[in-house]
Formats: structure tokens, C-alpha cells, sequence
């Protein structure tokens, strides 16, 4: 990269807006990752900022890599040297609530969780809830389509964003606000940056669509005897709390030891069964719907659908239960070398998938680990593991991957491509699909500079299409 480059960045963002050296390695590198590579790290403040840095690297043919919160699993957001970094963590300004049409306009560096306990004084919510809360950037959400606890009844980020602003490469600023969940006028545009993974360009600003925020809260934690009692324990409480189920997670027995085990977190149910599962609804009135969920609770037990049960009384109780689910630390360390999995499946193959896995490892491996947890109530599993030596990524992949093909899977239900899962992406596409996908890239990013190499190779000159398509690339190449 240019010093010269630099220096007219610095000109549009000020002094302090350019990080390079031990500032840029000094800073959070994402999940998984050793360092940032790129030769600088930019922090514009606003949309005109972003957009004249973009029309400078356009013209040099200097690739840009955004950068969120760097909480995503797939290094989407690694760097290497002679790239520049974007950072959006200027970028977050709550710019206003509407109360009446439940909106908010925000910018892309907010945090999420700072938007929910923002959203609190107006008595209203933003219904997406992932682990990442405190850290992930809701512009990050919509360039992933972040899925989450909540998807079961909300769905995915997709479904809560009515209008975007981005950037494009060339520095055009596309401006598509729009306020209404009702607007058939042409192409819905914002769909084409939610999930691209900042290839298409930098979203900037959003708004948001917000819920009513719930008044009521009841959570469970229970088990079962096999993954056909959870399945039917899925649809039995989806009937019988009318429209309430907010979240319906799976742990398997293997996390569940792993989390419970002593010293770490308290075990509320015994730790033999082979299932437990977390349910939570979300309603209006506190004393109608714990009735309602203790009813069907007690029905799915007399049905023989659960064979245990522990209901959250407290809010420290709720916690506690969410705690088991999510806190990854201790299976981050006890399987070694740790692979971690997105995928999502039909829940009727989930079962029959989960077995083909486990035996496909330890055949490889027959002293491997592995777990089972995950959004089972919208049909997605992640998988963690623990097996062979750090060089056997590809073998663990194709374990878990290859199983999927001929059930129409998807190699990432949430966490997108990356560099991670570019070997696998026929898998999930064909090509008709992902030529179209390169067809897109091509119009909006003609000299691949945003987000180079990531979903699918770069092509060999800008401007062309490569001659081999993802599914015969290597991952992390």
C-alpha cells in the first residue's frame, strides 16, 4: 500500500482516524484469529467519510475489508498485508426511535446490546438474540443475517431490517431508508447487502423494525429420552403456547457434562439423559402465560414427551439456565484441537444426520469428542469438536459436511462463508447459483476490492470470472 494513500485517508478522518503498526496489531483480532494483517486500520464517523475512502481505493484498486464487531466464525473479516481495514466502531449513533410506526434508525457500529437496553425507556425491543450481544455490531448482523436464539419467532435479521444505506466500492453512497414493512416498489435492494458478507458494499446505516417489549417471561430447562421425544416436545409446545415460543434450543448429553461438570455451572436436571432442551416464551400478561406454560409443560410430561423439568422462578434462575447453553469457554478447552460447526438441516433428518457425524469422526478418530446444541426450533445444529491434530481440518470438515449433501443441508445456517467454507460451498449452491452470486459481485465490486477472496475466489484479473467454481476451492486459500 501507498503511504500516499494513507496520508488523503487521513485527510478525510482526521489524525486519530487511521491506525497503523502496533495500534492496528494492538487491536481485537476476531474469533479464532492470530492478528490483523492489514497494513492499516481506518475509522470513519459517517456515511461521507466511508464513501470518500472508498472512491480513493476504487481508483487505486485497493482492497478494503470491513470490519464489526469482530465476533463472526468464519474469518469474514481477516486481513492480510497491503489491505486496509474499515472499522465501523465511530459509526454508533443511536440516530432516533420512532415510537408510532416502531422504528429505529441506527448506525451500523452500534452493539447490539447497547440497542436493547437502549430501546427499554420506550417500552420496545429489537427481537434478535445471540450469544455476541455485547460485542457484535448490528451492522455486522445484516452483512451475516445473524440468526440467533429468537428466530423460531421472529426469524432471522433479515426480517427485522426495513431499510439500508451502503456504500458501494466505487464510493456511491445507495440510500434505500425505507420506513414501511409494506413497499412492493421494484427490487428490495437492502436484500441484496444482508448476508453478502461486506462483498457488495459497507452498510452504513439501517432501520430497524421493533417489537412490543414483552411483559412476561417463562423459562425451562428439561430433558428428554431420545431426539424424537425433542422433536415432538417442539411441535406439542409450538401448539400449545399460541404464538409465545420465543426460543427452543438443544444441548446434547456431551455439552451438557462438559458445562455442568464440577466447579462450573450447577447441573439443575441430573447429567445422564441424552437430551435436555431450553424452552422460553415471551407474552403480555405474567400470570395467564406462566399458567399457559406450566399447563402444556405438564401435559408434555404426562404425554411422556419430557421426562424431567425445571422451571426458572427468578431472573437469576433464567440466567442460570441460559448460562449452560451458552458459555462456550469450557468446551473451547477441553476439546482440543477445537473445530466449531453452523449448519442448519430439516429437523426430521437431525437425528438420523447427528449419527452419521459421530460415527464418521470416530471412525477418523476414534478418541474424538464432539457435542450437539444449537436453534433445533428453526432446523439448526452447531457442532463442536474435539479430534485429531490441527492440520486435520479438511478430514474433520468432510465429516461433517458430506453428510449434509443428500439431504439438501446447508453448510452455514448463520454464520456465513468467509474464508471458512469456501471448499464446501457446492455443497448448499449449485452452480447456476453461484455464477449468478459472481455475476452480482462482478456489477457492484468490478475491481474486487471489498472483501476480497471471501464466499468464492477472486478471479485471477479483475473484471473476469474465474475458470473453477467454489466448490473446487481449499479453504482459507
Amino acid at each position: 500500500m501507498h503511504g500516499a494513500l494513507i496520508e488523503q485517508i487521513r485527510a478525510i478522518v482526521g489524525a486519530d482516524g487511521v491506525l497503523t503498526g502496533g495500534d492496528v496489531r494492538a487491536r481485537n483480532p476476531g474469533v479464532f484469529m492470530s492478528g490483523i494483517g492489514a497494513d492499516a486500520v481506518c475509522l470513519p464517523s459517517t456515511t461521507q467519510q466511508i464513501s470518500a475512502i472508498m472512491t480513493l481505493c476504487n481508483a487505486a484498486r485497493q482492497s478494503v475489508v470491513v470490519h464489526g464487531g469482530m465476533s463472526g466464525w468464519v474469518r469474514a473479516t481477516q486481513t492480510k498485508p497491503g489491505e486496509i481495514a474499515l472499522s465501523l466502531d465511530r459509526m454508533s449513533a443511536i440516530e432516533s426511535v420512532d415510537t408510532a410506526n416502531r422504528t429505529a434508525i441506527v448506525q451500523a457500529g452500534v452493539v447490539l446490546e447497547t440497542l436493547q437496553r437502549h430501546l427499554e425507556q420506550f417500552d420496545l425491543s429489537f427481537p434478535l438474540d445471540l450469544g455476541g450481544r455485547g460485542s457484535c455490531q448490528i451492522g455486522g448482523n445484516a452483512s451475516t443475517n445473524a440468526g440467533g436464539m429468537r428466530v423460531i419467532r421472529y426469524g432471522m435479521m433479515r426480517e427485522q431490517v426495513l431499510g439500508i444505506e451502503a456504500v458501494l466500492a466505487d464510493g456511491r453512497i445507495v440510500s434505500s431508508m425505507n420506513r414501511m414493512i409494506k413497499n412492493n416498489t421494484g427490487y428490495d435492494l437492502k436484500q441484496l447487502f444482508i448476508g453478502s458478507e461486506g462483498t457488495l458494499g459497507v452498510i452504513t446505516r439501517l432501520v430497524l423494525r421493533l417489537r412490543e417489549r414483552p411483559k412476561s417471561s417463562n423459562t425451562a430447562l428439561v430433558s428428554a429420552k431420545s431426539f424424537d421425544h425433542i422433536a415432538r416436545l417442539l411441535r406439542h409446545m409450538d401448539g400449545a403456547l399460541g404464538g409465545q415460543l420465543s426460543a427452543f434450543e438443544l444441548v446434547d448429553n456431551n455439552f451438557y457434562q462438559v458445562n455442568t461438570s464440577h466447579g462450573r455451572h450447577s447441573a439443575p436436571l441430573p447429567p445422564d439423559r441424552p437430551f435436555y432442551a431450553i424452552i422460553e416464551a415471551l407474552g403480555a400478561d405474567q400470570q395467564r402465560d406462566t399458567e399457559i406454560f406450566e399447563d402444556a409443560l405438564g401435559r408434555a410430561v404426562t404425554g411422556e414427551l419430557i421426562d424431567d423439568a425445571v422451571i426458572a422462578r427468578s431472573e437469576r434462575e433464567r440466567m442460570s439456565i441460559w448460562e449452560i447453553r451458552e458459555d462456550l469457554q469450557h468446551i473451547v478447552r477441553d476439546y482440543h484441537p477445537f473445530y466449531a460447526f453452523d449448519v442448519s438441516l430439516p429437523v426430521g433428518d437431525m437425528e438420523e444426520y447427528m449419527r452419521n457425524v459421530t460415527f464418521a469422526l470416530r471412525a477418523a478418530w476414534p478418541s474424538s469428542s464432539i457435542a450437539f446444541l444449537g436453534h433445533v426450533g428453526d432446523g439448526n445444529l452447531h457442532i463442536a469438536i474435539g479430534a485429531g491434530q490441527a492440520d486435520d481440518r479438511h478430514g474433520v470438515e468432510t465429516c461433517v459436511y458430506e453428510p449434509l449433501r443428500g439431504i439438501s443441508g446447508s453448510i452455514s445456517a448463520e454464520h456465513g462463508i468467509g474464508l471458512e467454507k469456501k471448499a464446501w460451498f457446492s455443497i448448499s449452491r449449485n452452480d447456476d447459483e453461484i455464477n449468478l452470486m459472481r455475476s452480482i459481485k462482478q456489477l457492484f465490486d468490478p475491481n474486487c476490492i471489498l472483501n476480497p477472496g471471501k464466499i468464492f475466489d477472486e478471479p485471477a484479473f479483475p473484471g473476469t470470472t474465474p475458470s473453477n467454481h467454489a466448490g473446487n476451492a481449499r479453504a482459507g486459500t
